[in-house]
């Protein structure tokens, strides 16, 4: 296949950067099913509101384009595209991809963008991770924006929901919004504003980021290889 555009870190043909200008909001999720009786044990919790129509389709979209390799200048910044992961067809909701053999050392961008909902992880430049995540509602948004990771937080649970485990926390906000594990990430469900990914997939990226990396979220930005995550 050709080198070209894809959503980041989703389907086979188009890439999102995410280099808007404002923070993943709100608080940490949580969740019920579409009977209002029954509860998810994250705080990351995501709701089956009946105001949140999840497509039937999977979150990411084919889209046939192609883009040059980058230039060689461009190959020496380490916030420029260089890899995409070769996923086969769209990623679906539960399903998640992590490779980074033989990727060189470099600094670590993670985006997320609120049209694909797909998480990607970029080291160096190359992607490493992406996968399918559970988002904000429109009364409980995740904001775009580029936001430093505050904290790392293994174990930590929610006070505000009943002491519920969010793993693998990954704080982007200081009133609560984070990245992090707990989550079954299913069409159909919402959050009330945190970034929701499976056990699997957070708990790799947990290991890999630091304390300061970048989290970018944007809507519907696309760009392809040679291009820059962030300046």
């Amino acid at each position: 296949m050709e080198a070209g555009l894809k959503w980041i870190g989703g389907a086979t043909a188009a890439v999102l950067v995410l280099l808007a200008s404002a923070v993943v909001g709100s608080n940490a999720l949580e969740a019920q099913e579409s009977r209002p009786d029954t509860w998810l044990t994250a705080e990351d919790v995501l709701v089956a509101d009946d105001r949140v129509v999840a497509p039937e389709e999977p979150a990411i979209e084919n889209v046939a384009m192609v883009q040059p390799l980058p230039t060689p200048a461009a190959a020496e910044s380490p916030f420029v595209i260089k890899r995409i992961l070769p996923i086969e067809g769209p990623i679906r909701y539960g399903e998640w991809h992590w490779d980074e053999e033989g990727v060189p050392d470099g600094p670590l961008v993670m985006t997320v963008d609120l049209e694909a909902r797909v998480l990607s992880v970029f080291r160096g430049g190359y992607e490493i991770g992406a996968t399918a995540v559970l988002l904000g509602t429109d009364d409980y948004p995740t904001p775009l924006g580029v936001f430093p990771i505050l904290s790392k937080e293994r174990h930590n649970i929610s006070e505000k929901y009943g002491n519920a485990p969010m793993p693998w926390t990954l704080r982007l906000t200081w009133d609560g919004v984070a990245i992090h594990g707990g989550s079954q990430v299913r069409n159909g469900w919402a959050s009330h504003g945190c970034i929701g990914a499976p056990d699997g997939f957070v708990s790799k990226l947990f290991a890999a980021a630091r304390k300061g990396d970048k989290v970018i979220i944007t809507r519907g930005r696309m760009a392809g290889l040679g291009d820059a995550l962030m300046s």
